[in-house]
């Protein structure tokens, strides 16, 4: 039983990245469903407010500490996309089973990646334009993201194959499939990265999440940057969270 409910922990907080305006209270990133309210919103919502360890954060040399231990992460993409999605709060990209990422001997199936305008995490203060989450979880609902920040430079080739089939509705679903080596522009060569105990960036602001920073960058064009921020109408990105007793590893 004990194994179920947190299967079910953790299908209720993916379902909440996914199709929160259906299934809960409904926030936002302007006025009074903007973050500095999550918390407040709904009872369900309190660890918005209340938690600790909450994401995102600015990672700078005060706070981050040399790992020698600290093991690679065990990248295993292999399959191809099956769906875009444009939940009104950000646009994601589902795949099909199959690939994952290994951490601390721990399987994490990868679910889903989405994007963040502004990024959320900071390096030393400096926002980046864009910031992909891969969100992975693992068979008894732990939870994993690897996070990408993307710097202006170049176009992104993955971004060219998503970005034309974003959804313009809110609320609406496109098929998508793409073989993986389509989306691997949006992972780095180098897999060096930080790592820090944190949360879901978004309502119900869940914690116990194991946060992957790459600390190399990818690049996207200005252009690309725009049509996503234009979509989204705006930025919709979580301020930083105070890192309170946290360090960050590397």
């Amino acid at each position: 039983m004990k194994r179920k409910k947190v299967l079910a922990l953790c299908a209720m907080a993916l379902s909440s990245m996914l199709f929160a305006d259906q299934h809960g209270t409904h926030w936002g990133y302007t006025g009074h469903e903007a973050p500095e309210h999550w918390g407040v919103l709904s009872p369900e919502y309190k660890m918005c407010k209340e938690g600790l360890s909450q994401s995102p954060i600015d990672i700078s040399k005060k706070v981050t500490v040399a790992a020698q231990d600290l093991e690679a992460v065990e990248f295993d993409y292999k399959t191809d996309t099956e769906s875009i999605i444009n939940n009104g709060h950000t646009v994601q990209v589902n795949f099909k089973p199959g690939s994952s990422i290994k951490l601390d001997g721990i399987v994490f199936e990868l679910k889903q990646v989405h994007f963040h305008t502004p990024s959320e995490n900071t390096i030393e203060g400096k926002r980046f334009p864009l910031e992909a989450h891969f969100v992975h979880a693992s068979a008894d609902g732990k939870l994993a993201v690897v996070a990408v920040l993307l710097e202006e430079g170049t176009a992104n080739e993955a971004l060219d194959a998503i970005w034309p089939k974003m959804p313009k509705e809110k609320a609406k679903t496109g098929r998508f499939e793409r073989p993986f080596g389509t989306m691997s522009a949006l992972l780095p060569q180098e897999r060096s990265y930080y790592r820090f105990s944190g949360s879901l960036t978004t309502p119900p602001c869940s914690e116990g999440v194991r946060w992957i920073v790459m600390k190399q960058y990818v690049s996207l064009s200005k252009e690309q940057a725009k049509v996503f921020f234009d979509l989204m109408e705006g930025a919709n990105s979580r301020p930083v969270q105070p890192i309170n007793a946290r360090k960050v590893l590397h």
